[in-house]
């Protein structure tokens, strides 16, 4: 490599990306020759953000990679991948997926994987509400919305926290399609070489298998994102979306990212599918 310029990586500050960029951060894991430039921002700023191309790597929600695929590749690892679990939309009152006919639903960005979901799944005529993902829960309390969609540690603490679940996209994408569920991307732009790319890409599938190794470790550093998150659900969150499928997502992985833009192309909601076009870890 002859660029030795600081290499931006941007990342959400949520406890499963700290965790997965917790050895890189802590510089356990280094990119040879590359100082790293940590930019933490929500990963909607981060949606938004990729489109202008000025992140060397970016965290991304995959519902945005086909805005994006002209400018970024992505890695086979670091994505964020459920099995049979996901983002839940919820409400206040019981009710049925039928039932959000002409409710307002908050959703935490527009370019987010669990609105493509919900575009996906619910026919019925909703209002979307675009919110900050932490405004969503808020929102519905006051009754700004009468339902939402939960992202995040949101997913396993909705029932603690008195919201009925509605519908979990997640159990209903699998329900649908047997696969795993992409729900976030870790890319790297199409400028660097084929060169900079794999080592990037072998630098972060080496801290993630680090991370994994070194839980506790990883997790004290994730917990300054956890916005008060108690450890043990803070362990469960992270175990949930830092598996094995994010230390390389393999043709599983694929073929469920495939899928997912092929029912999007379907629904209406993209005009094409963007070519997979991964970045391997080895």
């Amino acid at each position: 490599m002859t660029e030795r310029r600081p290499l931006s990586i941007g990342h959400s500050p949520d406890a499963d990306d700290a965790f997965m960029f917790y050895a890189l951060a802590r510089e356990y894991v280094k990119i040879p020759g590359r100082e790293i430039r940590h930019v933490m921002e929500d990963i909607e700023s981060l949606n938004n953000r990729a489109a202008t191309g000025d992140l060397d790597v970016t965290a991304i929600s995959a519902a945005q990679y086909p805005q994006i695929a002209d400018k970024y590749r992505i890695m086979a690892c670091g994505a964020s991948i459920g099995r049979n679990y996901g983002p839940v939309i919820v409400s206040r009152t019981p009710m049925s997926p039928s039932d959000l006919a002409g409710v307002k639903i908050g959703i935490p960005g527009e370019f987010t994987t669990s609105y493509m979901l919900l575009r996906i799944f619910v026919d019925a005529p909703y209002t979307p509400v675009f919110l900050d993902f932490d405004a969503v829960g808020p929102a519905v309390d006051d009754g700004t919305v009468e339902a939402g969609i939960l992202l995040h540690e949101g997913q396993i603490l909705y029932e603690r926290q008195g919201y009925r679940k509605v519908l979990d996209l997640g159990e209903e994408w699998f329900s649908a399609t047997g696969l795993p569920i992409p729900l976030g991307l870790d890319c790297v732009h199409r400028r660097m070489s084929e060169e900079e790319q794999r080592a990037v890409a072998k630098a972060l599938h080496d801290a993630i298998v680090f991370a994994r190794a070194n839980e506790d470790d990883a997790l004290d550093y994730a917990l300054q994102y956890g916005r008060g998150i108690e450890r043990e659900d803070a362990r469960k969150f992270v175990r949930m979306y830092v598996n094995e499928d994010t230390v390389d997502m393999g043709d599983e992985g694929r073929r469920a990212l495939e899928r997912l833009f092929e029912m999007a192309v379907q629904r209406g909601i993209i005009a094409e599918a963007p070519q997979i076009d991964l970045v391997p870890v080895g």
